[in-house]
């Protein structure tokens, strides 16, 4: 009898232990990139008082939200095993179609918004569709759709550009305003950010995301519909970027054809940065909006410390490949550790 009784007992223990180990690690995680923003803001601080004054603050803050927002959508995507290299030119159409669509009216705020969100799920539901059902690799499909919207824009602009006296007053001031002292752009990042937590987290359809990225094969035997979830990923990806493509129309005014050109792999840099690993199944929307703000900031203390921009692609690279490589040991180390942890209990 009791045998029988310790059994199961030891048989629950060894998921719980094992989920407490991956929570551990990746929360670790997490904080060593927060310790790392913590050190480089202090470091530029004390090299230059100025990067921390109200100004300074302001700035490093709205530079980081329009990076902060993609790199949530492109989290949830790379959480699936997949990869969106369309972002960018999907930010940059969304800009300026909505900037074309403001032009010298009286559109409002929310209908400018909505149109950005309305492009970007357009985009979002052809790669989703080529990928999901089509079956088509994401580095194909994404990197197709990136040179068709740049054509697509550069045919429809003819060199043509918005400029910030044509964007309505609201508009302007949505990208440049500010409650008690807090610019309007970081808040709206931070309720996106909390919303995408808690569904990844709370919610099954959000917890499936991790596991059609772990498994593919066992997500398939268990009955999730992948093709429904990668697509859904795909569209939250797009609609978040024609969301960001309006908000950039609002955060600078003036809008050309190639705007957020190349951006994608700034984008997929933060994330990747941010502990979301590039092989699916692990990662959070934190992780990757604390990666954001970890490559703006580095941006931003460059110029302060009036070093050539030219380094902070070589330090946003450099940043990617130690990800990268710090990604892949933590992960062969975890599954010793969860295979020694089921031996034990199996035991």
């Amino acid at each position: 009898m009791t045998t029988l009784t310790d059994e199961p007992a030891a048989t629950a223990e060894a998921p719980r232990s094992a989920r407490s180990l991956v929570d551990t690690v990746f929360r670790a995680r997490e904080i060593s990139i927060a310790g790392a923003l913590v050190l480089l803001i202090l470091g530029t601080w004390i090299a230059n008082p100025r990067f921390l004054d109200s100004q300074g603050v302001k700035d490093l803050l709205l530079n980081a939200s329009i990076l902060v927002l993609l790199a949530i959508g492109q989290s949830v995507v790379v959480i699936t095993r997949n990869i969106d290299l369309s972002v960018g030119s999907v930010t940059g159409l969304a800009a300026f179609a909505c900037g074309k669509f403001t032009a010298d009216s009286h559109h409002g705020v929310l209908v400018t918004l909505l149109l950005g969100v309305l492009i970007g799920l357009a985009c979002g539901l052809v790669s989703g569709c080529l990928v999901s059902f089509g079956r088509v690799p994401a580095l194909v499909v994404t990197l197709g759709m990136l040179y068709v919207i740049q054509g697509l824009d550069y045919w429809w602009a003819h060199g043509d550009q918005i400029n910030a006296a044509q964007v309505p007053g609201p508009l302007l001031r949505l990208g440049s305003g500010s409650v008690l002292g807090v610019p309007y752009l970081p808040l709206i990042a931070v309720v996106l950010l909390a919303l995408t937590t808690y569904f990844l987290r709370g919610y099954r359809a959000g917890r499936e995301l991790y596991a059609i990225g772990s498994n593919p094969q066992a997500a398939r035997l268990a009955g999730i519909p992948m093709r429904r979830r990668v697509l859904g990923a795909y569209l939250f990806s797009g609609a978040v970027a024609g969301f960001a493509g309006a908000l950039w129309l609002a955060r600078f005014g003036t809008v050309v054809a190639d705007n957020a050109h190349g951006y994608e792999l700034t984008v997929v840099s933060a994330v990747v940065v941010g502990g979301v690993a590039i092989t699916g199944g692990t990662g959070t929307a934190w992780g990757a909006a604390l990666g954001a703000l970890l490559v703006t900031t580095i941006g931003s203390a460059l110029v302060v410390l009036r070093v050539s921009s030219f380094w902070q692609g070589a330090i946003t690279g450099a940043l990617l490949l130690a990800a990268i490589s710090v990604d892949r040991v933590v992960n062969l180390r975890m599954t010793a550790a969860l295979r020694k942890r089921s031996a034990r209990h199996g035991a």
